[in-house]
């Protein structure tokens, strides 16, 4: 797989864009799932005057599911808000630059930052499998404080591959004099 970054050939990074690949897309069905959900929700209350707890809960889980188990997707395809004044008249070479300095002094200290704060909490949720406070609630709210870690840790991997396509487009003269056309590897795929 290609990915965003350009970087075909390095079988690390294609093998970070393929799982971050695929988990966006596993991901993605989470959008589906909360529009139904949210609207069975909707209908129990308004209609049949009636709620259940867990599928109120359910909808936090969805949510949180879709965005932060999808940020390193939506990273591997330069869908994240990015301030373009610099950046959409840069050469290849200058986009290169910009994406390996912000990987590395913007997110990987974010993502290490996230990992080592919400280790403890994590660690602390799992060792008594911590559950909803509410007593027809899910008894899983574990497994939610661990999307803080899959988040943190899929956007330091996606990271690692966009530093190696940056690097390697900055090593590559012939990229220097062209205009750019979407991050490290030039375009989309």
């Amino acid at each position: 797989m290609n990915g965003a970054h350009g970087q075909a050939g390095n079988p690390v990074c294609d093998l970070i864009d393929r799982i971050n690949g695929a988990v966006g897309r596993g991901v993605a069905w989470c959008a589906l799932a909360l529009v139904a959900v949210q609207f069975v929700a909707v209908l129990q209350r308004y209609v049949f005057g009636v709620g259940w707890i867990w599928i109120e809960e359910s909808i936090v889980y969805i949510h949180a599911t879709l965005f932060m188990a999808g940020a390193a997707y939506t990273l591997l395809h330069e869908g994240h808000v990015r301030v373009d004044i610099f950046y959409a008249q840069a050469t290849v070479r200058q986009r290169a630059w910009v994406d390996l300095l912000g990987t590395v002094v913007f997110l990987w200290p974010v993502a290490g930052l996230i990992i080592v704060k919400a280790w403890p909490y994590v660690a602390a949720s799992w060792a008594v499998l911590e559950g909803s406070p509410e007593t027809s609630g899910i008894p899983a709210v574990f497994l939610l404080k661990s999307l803080l870690l899959v988040f943190a840790g899929l956007i330091a991997l996606q990271g690692l591959s966009m530093a190696a396509a940056a690097w390697a487009v900055i090593g590559d003269g012939s990229a220097a004099d062209g205009p750019g056309g979407g991050g490290a590897g030039g375009g989309r795929p």
